[in-house]
């Protein structure tokens, strides 16, 4: 009955997260938080009322213990802050006792940013032009171009585009607009005027899969491995070092960190109120001047 009494309040929390979090989110959660009432249950404790800093270093400690890395522990105390935020709300805890406990320090792991010229020649690399091919182009090339998230860009509907910049949906269902550099435009432009040979008829997706429906994380994942192969690339790629290269050679030719983790979309909120400041003119003129692939050049006619 223990783990009935925990297990529902828990159901609670998780179907209110689930409103505005990923499905990847509710699911981690989920079992940072089955650890936690597994926990209690040992213990013979079946009130949420009793969580306590003291408590929640016990779990913590055993945790850790068991093998779990730095990492993970953070992710646990992570669900675990949001869990108390929900039971404090309830009326079913007195105060959020989190922000007491600490969790060993986690190695920071960024992937190494490719090569300018190495990924110029990648994206630079003739394809068969077929709609499958112009669609990957502009995939890799949005990835780059805008330093998009994978779900972000899995997201894309139609409606998203505009002239010269995206909308996109971050973390925690925060927008933001970031600029689309030239090389981008074009590889969308030639994957829009194909794109309907696939589309189911009523799928808004930007990026759709052969059988007309959006294309999924790992359906995106596996084209830009098979892509590096296809093409040469002697290291892997994935996503995520795309999106990392996009930031490293933003900053490393602007110098203009908070342009870049705006761009970014970071999900701090402390980076996040330094960076609302930034307007959206600042932004897009560092990154004109800055992108390798979205500089002006002399027959663009003004356009970056």
């Amino acid at each position: 009955m223990t783990g009935y009494a925990l297990g529902c309040e828990v159901e609670a929390f998780l179907a209110g997260l689930a409103r505005t979090a990923s499905p990847a989110t509710v699911s981690a959660y989920r079992r940072d938080l089955a650890a936690l009432v597994g926990f209690l249950e040992a213990e013979d404790i079946d009130d949420w009322s009793v969580l306590d800093a003291a408590l929640l270093r016990r779990f913590l400690g055993s945790e850790r213990m068991r093998g779990q890395a730095p990492r993970s522990l953070a992710r646990r105390r992570a669900a675990i802050s949001g869990f108390a935020r929900h039971l404090v709300e309830a009326g079913r805890l007195r105060h959020n006792p989190v922000p007491l406990v600490r969790t060993p320090r986690q190695p920071r792991h960024l992937p190494r940013p490719l090569d300018v010229d190495q990924l110029a020649r990648f994206l630079d690399t003739p394809h068969d032009d077929s709609p499958l091919a112009r669609r990957d182009q502009a995939m890799l090339e949005l990835f780059y171009s805008s330093g998009l998230r994978l779900a972000e860009l899995a997201a894309l509907d139609l409606g998203d585009l505009q002239p010269q910049r995206v909308r996109v949906l971050g973390k925690g269902g925060k927008p933001r607009q970031v600029p689309v550099g030239r090389r981008a435009r074009q590889a969308l432009d030639a994957w829009r005027t194909v794109r309907g040979q696939l589309a189911d008829r009523d799928t808004s997706a930007l990026f759709i899969g052969i059988r007309g429906a959006r294309l999924g994380h790992r359906a995106i994942q596996k084209r830009l491995a098979e892509l590096a192969k296809a093409r040469g690339l002697a290291e892997h790629l994935h996503p995520h070092r795309l999106r990392h290269s996009f930031a490293s050679h933003l900053l490393e030719s602007s110098q203009d960190l908070r342009a870049v983790q705006e761009l970014l979309g970071h999900a701090d909120l402390a980076t996040t109120q330094v960076y609302t400041r930034l307007d959206w003119q600042h932004l897009a003129t560092s990154y004109d001047a800055a992108h390798p692939r979205a500089r002006r050049r002399s027959d663009d006619l003004g356009e970056p």
